[in-house]
């Protein structure tokens, strides 16, 4: 069974690049991977950058506006 939403996505997605599209299904697979008992199951590598937030939030450290507005202004392309 497919959501509407995957339907919809999957139609999209075969009009992209190659590499765009295995970056697609590695990611994919990740995740299918970390799937035991219907719980996602992060990786060591992501539990470590998750205990990092945690510690620079305990501590204050947060990203001031600025650098937020760049971060997506970065992934959107611009």
């Amino acid at each position: 069974m497919k959501t509407k939403q995957l339907t919809d996505i999957l139609a999209r997605v075969e009009a992209w690049p190659p590499h765009v599209q295995n970056e697609l299904a590695e990611f994919a697979l990740e995740l299918d991977a970390g799937l035991k008992d219907g719980e996602y199951q992060p990786t060591a590598e992501e539990l470590a950058g998750i205990d990092r937030g945690l510690r620079a939030a305990a501590e204050g450290r947060f990203a001031t506006d600025q650098q937020v507005e760049a971060a997506f202004a970065k992934f959107r392309g611009r």
